[in-house]
């Protein structure tokens, strides 16, 4: 049942709602009308604030982006700490996409909508220079922007194919693989990411990841959603 009209709804209200129907319905069956009806308020009330759904799941990835990185970090051993971070969240997004088809559609929706995919893009590239800085020494801007696209190319295609056709353990080594190459990292160390990362318990990983970011979500405040449309 909507709630009664809020004249006064902030934006970290409207993206509490998304996100809760994005995950609980789908990305692709929730529309903004959907969104102000659920919070009594018009469609014209969200647009105000978010133009269009695009928008708003833009905020929704930059947010998921930043918490799944500190969780991840969490969850790898001393080493090479930032890669297998990297590496698992593949990973974990990838497993998370087959287990849950909401979180499917969310993932395809933000590899597939300009705005989303421009922040997935900037955002790891970003992370790309620190991780794999010592296999990039002398690469340019525009190298680390072109592998990113291969790299988020990579990761599409994780998420899109057809659970089944080829067995999860044989496409997290070929993705991950892939991506280490992209970046110069030496075949030995390739290696024994890819096997710890496979010896993890990355569904139990994932599943927490989930129920902590829809928690996470709840906390957010106004001050946070600035920061965040500031980037």
């Amino acid at each position: 049942m909507a709630r009664s009209r809020k004249a006064n709804t902030t934006k970290n209200e409207i993206i509490q709602v998304a996100t809760k129907m994005f995950l609980e319905k789908g990305y692709s069956n929730t529309s903004i009308k959907a969104i102000g009806d659920e919070l009594g308020i018009s469609s014209g009330h969200v647009m105000f604030y978010f133009p269009t759904k695009e928008h708003l799941l833009g905020v929704l990835i930059e947010m998921l982006c930043e918490y799944q990185w500190q969780m991840l970090r969490e969850n790898v051993d001393e080493g090479n700490t930032s890669i297998m971070a990297v590496c698992l969240e593949l990973v974990v997004m990838t497993v998370v996409s087959e287990e849950n088809e909401h979180l499917r559609d969310l993932y395809i929706a933000a590899y597939t909508n300009p705005l989303p995919l421009s922040y997935i893009r900037k955002n790891d590239a970003e992370r790309a220079k620190m991780v794999y800085r010592e296999y990039c020494e002398n690469w340019s801007e525009e190298q680390f922007t072109e592998a990113e696209i291969l790299a988020s190319g990579i990761e599409y295609a994780m998420y899109t194919a057809e659970p089944g056709q080829v067995s999860i353990q044989v496409r997290i080594r070929g993705a991950l693989n892939s991506i280490m190459m992209i970046y110069n990292v030496p075949e030995a160390i390739r290696t024994s990411i890819i096997e710890q990362v496979l010896a993890m318990d990355y569904y139990g990983i994932g599943r927490k990841i989930c129920e902590g970011f829809t928690k996470y979500v709840e906390t957010v405040n106004e001050q946070m959603i600035e920061e965040l449309l500031a980037k």
